[in-house]
């Protein structure tokens, strides 16, 4: 029988918990030890560790902290794993606590983070989605049901000190540039709510204070949200300090490529990973590798049947910008949440959506000046109607009065 060795308790809260982390820092413990071959059991919490509820009220994503993310299980310490070394990491199987079936997708405020259309959906909003086995369905997006792709949205190993310091020594370059934007453009180091696992008093304090903020992907990977990163993945992973220091959470149940909305997938309420470690001694140098690379899970949603909405490197304003990947998909997801307003939906409601379901992004071209072209492929098979073009005409198949719901800003 596989051992769990980290276990959390949804009713507690995660700053009690010695075995989580919500920072980067070569000197967080090791909450455990494994030999490589050896294949255990983490529990994770939601990364906002219980900060959203299971309801129609979307105040606590207006107001959740996001100083506190994310809430990690971890590290574990993996013996003889030395900096060099690829860590690789088999993910065998993935869940939901028992008692958690069932998940969110929100829209942060502007004034928090915002997301990746925030100007289009500056006010916070979340929906509610259950899970029913391999399904989910959402109360607040009606017409839709589709088979969930589980994965961890952050998982990666500690960085040495001196990889930390070129982090923070960037990103603080990088929020200099315009130090009052909002959303700003890199999160500082926040001592105060630094969770350090088992680390305490003034060891607890220095690292605190320039500890990595999680929200991030980086070298070591962290937070990439590659919905393919699933049961029966391989991750070969770069190591930084002794024992790799490999931890992970944010459980997703399903997310559209770029996981648009920031709080863009299905964040699980609470989950488990089954892993299994082995290593590939100096690794790193063998095979060139500074940043991770996987195989993708050989289960995946079987959606053959997909409308594809295109975008090109031309804003909203109709500004010219020169082969911007970042522009062009944007517009192909505004391109796609404008269509399915056609259908009822709200704006916020196929937002949500885009960012839940098990759309596609694809880089179409980066060759011909000066357009980018990116492309969203939405599945049709996950709607309860036909939704493509004909002569009829979209159906206004979603009844009226149904609608994510909705906390403002206080402004």
């Amino acid at each position: 029988m596989t051992d769990t060795l980290i276990r959390v308790d949804l009713d507690t809260p995660a700053t009690a918990n010695e075995k989580v982390h919500n920072r980067w820092h070569p000197d967080i413990p090791m909450a455990c030890w494994v030999q490589p071959g050896a294949d255990f059991i983490l529990e994770t919490y939601d990364w906002t560790a219980g900060a959203v509820a299971n309801n129609d009220d979307a105040t606590d994503v207006r107001d959740v902290d996001l100083s506190t993310v994310h809430y990690l299980s971890g590290p574990v310490g993996v013996k003889g794993a030395e900096p060099g070394d690829l860590l690789v990491v088999d993910i065998l199987d993935i869940g939901a606590l028992k008692g958690a079936e069932w998940g969110f997708n929100g829209f942060f405020s502007r004034q928090n983070g915002g997301g990746f259309l925030t100007e289009h959906f500056p006010h916070a909003q979340k929906s509610i989605w259950d899970f029913h086995g391999l399904y989910t369905s959402s109360r607040h997006i009606p017409g839709v049901n589709f088979a969930g792709l589980i994965h961890p949205g952050l998982i990666g190993c500690l960085p040495s000190r001196d990889l930390l310091g070129t982090w923070n020594s960037r990103e603080k370059e990088l929020i200099a540039t315009d130090p009052d934007r909002v959303p700003p453009l890199a999160n500082p180091p926040v001592a105060e709510t630094a969770h350090m696992g088992a680390l305490t008093g003034d060891d607890r304090n220095r690292a605190a204070a320039e500890g990595a903020r999680t929200v991030p992907p980086r070298e070591h990977g962290g937070n990439c949200d590659i919905k393919d990163l699933s049961r029966g993945s391989k991750v070969y992973f770069p190591v930084y300090v002794d024992g790799a220091g490999l931890s992970v959470g944010d459980l997703h149940f399903s997310q559209g490529d770029g996981e648009i909305t920031f709080c863009g997938a299905i964040e699980m309420a609470g989950g488990w990973v089954h892993m299994k470690v082995e290593l590939i001694k100096g690794g790193m140098q063998k095979y060139g590798i500074k940043n991770p690379i996987f195989k993708p899970s050989p289960i995946v949603p079987t959606y053959n049947d997909y409308l594809i909405f295109e975008g090109i490197s031309v804003d909203e304003a109709g500004k010219q910008h020169y082969l911007d990947v970042n522009v062009a998909y944007r517009q192909a997801c505004l391109n796609a949440i404008e269509y399915l307003k056609k259908f009822g939906y709200s704006g916020a409601q196929a937002y949500s959506l885009l960012g839940c379901a098990p759309v596609q992004g694809h880089i179409s071209g980066v060759v011909d000046i000066p357009n980018s072209c990116a492309t969203l492929w939405l599945p049709c098979d996950i709607f309860d109607f036909d939704i493509q073009p004909n002569a009829s005409g979209p159906q206004q198949i979603i009844s009226s009065g149904v609608d994510v719901p909705i906390a403002y800003d206080k402004e």
